[in-house]
């Protein structure tokens, strides 16, 4: 299993986890990504960026996935064969929904069984965990869920929740200290410009992470 999870953050700040997602791809490979916006709305842009910043570090092929509209079989299997898929950021709530109601959702997790690399940033990487609880209330800055989504079951393929863009600040630090206590999962929080790799068994921390659980607040790196 390898996995990338980045809080957020411009380019400059994020490299080292660039750096760390192009090493997790077969080095034999013209390498590939498809980018998987949390909405087509406006994802053109995005994607131009997305492709800017990962051609500086070596990716070579580009594919852009919007799942709030219909895709081809075509688009879907030349998804499955990238190297990475990326997962953006945006509307936690919104995002899920639309990954649950497209049916990609068992399509990801074969990809990664079979020794795909899927990476998210934000809403993207809360998808990787077992559910998407760090995104709305109790916790500071929550998502709107307008599309009033109640199962709020993730991909599941780690065992820990993930809360990025993280501030240390008394509210902040509070509002977590409190939901460590109400959930069986560690809380990772990153900072923008941090994140974590996961390659089979191995957990990487790069940047600052911090770590809740149990009422308790533990910085890990």
């Amino acid at each position: 299993m390898k996995l990338v999870l980045y809080s957020g953050g411009q380019t400059t700040s994020n490299r080292l986890i660039h750096h760390a997602l192009f090493q997790l791809v077969n080095p034999k490979r013209n390498k590939s990504m498809t980018y998987i916006p949390y909405c087509q709305d406006g994802s053109d842009l995005f994607f131009k960026r997305a492709i800017k910043r990962y051609q500086g570090v070596g990716f070579k092929r580009f594919h852009c996935l919007p799942v709030d509209v219909p895709y081809t079989r075509q688009d879907l299997q030349t998804a499955l064969r990238s190297d990475v898929i990326y997962l953006a950021g945006g509307n936690t709530f919104y995002f899920l929904k639309h990954l649950k109601k497209s049916g990609l959702i068992p399509q990801l997790k074969t990809f990664v069984e079979r020794g795909g690399v899927l990476a998210g940033l934000s809403a993207g990487a809360i998808m990787l965990t077992p559910h998407i609880g760090t995104a709305g209330p109790p916790l500071p800055y929550p998502d709107e869920n307008d599309v009033k989504l109640k199962n709020l079951r993730a991909l599941g393929l780690v065992r820990f929740e993930f809360y990025p863009h993280y501030a240390s600040t008394l509210h902040t630090n509070q509002a977590i200290l409190r939901y460590s206590r109400t959930t069986k999962y560690p809380i990772f929080a990153c900072p923008d410009g941090s994140g974590i790799t996961i390659n089979e068994h191995r957990m990487t921390f790069i940047g600052k992470v911090l770590m809740f659980f149990g009422g308790k607040k533990v910085e890990i790196f």
